[in-house]
């Protein structure tokens, strides 16, 4: 299948954003591909002068291949629809903006346009603010009908007792997510703080994105010198390693010899992999990210912030899909993840304690890492050894000596599968290291901040219930007493509602309404996955394409 995201235009510069090749860069932005149908009008927007493709597009201009001839300096009116995919998330609109033409290219026909304003400026002032107000207003009517029907559970509450008291501490776990994700706030960027970092990527059969990995981790508004680079290849069987060595090669003297690539012989797990390049790093923080993760230029600046205090051992950065337009199981999860770092990491972090910091971006002190780090890799869990659920049993060890916060400016995307059976795969996975690592996680977590505390036990108390009070609700009582489960399929429904809403108002994107099928696709197909999980949770297995040592393991 195809995965469909915005595709930017090279920079003749491999990494334009490095500081030492940024400065005097073109303030028009990112520029990206585009395939759609433009028509340029007259200043006063009455008369089409003519129409074309559109080649490519950014924040500050477009360029067009007209059917009629354009002279530099032709005071214009663009209009045009921005598809889905083509720039970033919450762009997709019709557009029609006044132009000037500032470039005539008659050798191959195309003309250059300026925008009279910045794209994001037009949008807002003619989409976004609307979005926000809606949203807004969402929120409020679905708080009022969460109201509405949790007072109504209160009256019924005798009739069904596990059902309701299922639903009102699911109410008061999910609204205490939103309260306090509202009140967390980003650390800032504070001048002159900028520790040594070293990046570690562990590779496994990623020769389709690992160059785009690789570009991403060098491609730092940071300073060089401060700044390495470490991949580490756990044997992979496809041309992983080759296209690393290429781009080693095509990037050497932008790189200045901050690429270091280190190849297993032999498959040894992904653990062992990161393991290898934490031990390899020089420097005082170490950041892991996926090899199929790419990084925004200013992630790394952000991602370190969090460590001027002292007390901190780790953080995570956020993680968008890359993907998100390919299909609707990739634009569901688009919403889930945004929801499950904004709200579900930010409100965690408000108590110094995230309890998973992703594999995507996630940054270290060194010193901590180092502590932890043989007891980590070789962690056992019922007498088998533990190869799946790295990033939330590293983030258990950190939080028995120290705090994981969230970091949501540092910015990083993922691809995320695009097919059912991979995506039921890699839930399975996951569900089976959240109920491990949940349980280690409950011998120290009572220590913490007792709000905290409370948030953690039901978090992992409702999702292990959740199958048991469905079954209640949609079959035993309809079955034995003719009480069908509307109420509770409401609260869904306004629970998917305020996710949506929330989505909408930090988003601005039309993807706010697949909040909606993900919840009932929850409700109905994933949910039972935890029955299951509860079941096989010692099988072990790593990443969206399992290596042949993790494999083993897991049969052994």
């Amino acid at each position: 299948m195809t995965e469909v995201f915005p595709q930017t235009r090279p920079d003749r510069r491999f990494l334009p954003d490095i500081p030492s090749k940024s400065e005097g860069r073109r303030t028009a932005g990112e520029r990206y591909f585009s395939q759609g149908q433009a028509d340029v009008y007259s200043a006063d927007g009455k008369y089409r002068y003519a129409s074309g493709e559109t080649v490519d597009i950014s924040e500050g201009g477009m360029l067009i291949k007209p059917d009629k001839p354009l002279r530099v300096g032709d005071k214009t009116v663009v209009r045009f629809f921005l598809s889905a995919g083509t720039m970033p998330e919450g762009y997709e609109s019709f557009v029609k903006l006044p132009a000037r033409v500032v470039r005539v290219d008659s050798s191959t026909g195309y003309a250059a346009f300026e925008f009279a304003k910045p794209m994001s400026q037009y949008l807002r002032r003619k989409r976004w603010r609307y979005f926000e107000t809606a949203s807004l207003l969402g929120i409020l009517l679905t708080l009022i009908g969460v109201w509405f029907i949790k007072k109504e559970s209160i009256f019924y509450f005798w009739f069904d007792v596990p059902v309701f008291l299922y639903g009102l501490c699911a109410v008061f776990y999910l609204l205490s997510r939103f309260f306090f994700a509202a009140l967390y706030k980003p650390y800032p960027v504070v001048p002159g703080f900028q520790p040594s970092v070293s990046i570690v990527i562990p590779c496994f059969n990623e020769e389709e994105w690992i160059e785009k990995t690789i570009r991403g981790c060098l491609n730092q508004h940071y300073p060089e010198e401060l700044l390495e680079v470490i991949l580490v290849d756990d044997g992979s069987t496809d041309n992983s390693v080759a296209v690393a060595r290429a781009v080693e090669a095509k990037i050497r003297d932008e790189a200045g010899g901050r690429l270091t690539i280190h190849a297993f012989e032999q498959n040894q797990g992904k653990r062992q992999a990161l393991a290898a390049g934490a031990r390899m790093a020089k420097n005082d923080l170490v950041v892991f990210v996926d090899s199929d993760s790419f990084l925004q230029p200013d992630a790394i600046l952000h991602m370190v912030q969090p460590f001027h205090n002292p007390h901190i051992g780790g953080a995570a950065g956020r993680c968008e899909v890359e993907n998100k337009w390919t299909n609707m199981l990739t634009r569901m999860q688009a919403v889930r993840y945004f929801i499950g770092f904004r709200i579900f990491k930010a409100a965690e972090s408000i108590f110094d304690v995230v309890t998973c910091l992703s594999g995507p971006l996630a940054c270290y002190r060194r010193e901590v890492l180092m502590r932890y780090l043989d007891d980590w890799v070789n962690q056992k869990f019922l007498g088998q050894p533990a190869t799946f659920g790295d990033d939330r049993s590293l983030t258990n060890f950190v939080l028995g000596s120290h705090y994981a916060v969230y970091q949501h400016t540092a910015v990083s995307s993922t691809i995320v599968p695009s097919t059912y059976g991979k995506f039921f795969n890699q839930q399975m996975r996951w569900k089976r290291s959240w109920l491990r690592e949940s349980l280690r996680a409950c011998k120290f977590m009572w220590l913490k901040e007792p709000f905290m505390a409370i948030s953690f036990y039901l978090g992992l108390i409702l999702p292990v219930m959740a199958p048991v009070v469905v079954l209640r609700a949609f079959v035993f009582m309809p079955v034995a007493y003719g009480i069908w489960p509307t109420m509770y399929l409401a609260g869904v429904l306004l629970m998917s509602m305020l996710m949506c809403t929330s989505y909408l108002l930090l988003k601005r994107s039309n993807l706010w309404l697949y909040g909606v099928p993900f919840c009932f696709f929850y409700l109905f197909v994933l949910l039972w996955q935890i029955v299951w999980a509860v079941l096989t949770f010692w099988k072990s297995d790593w990443g969206t394409r399992p290596s042949k040592h993790d494999k083993g393991q897991a049969m052994g």
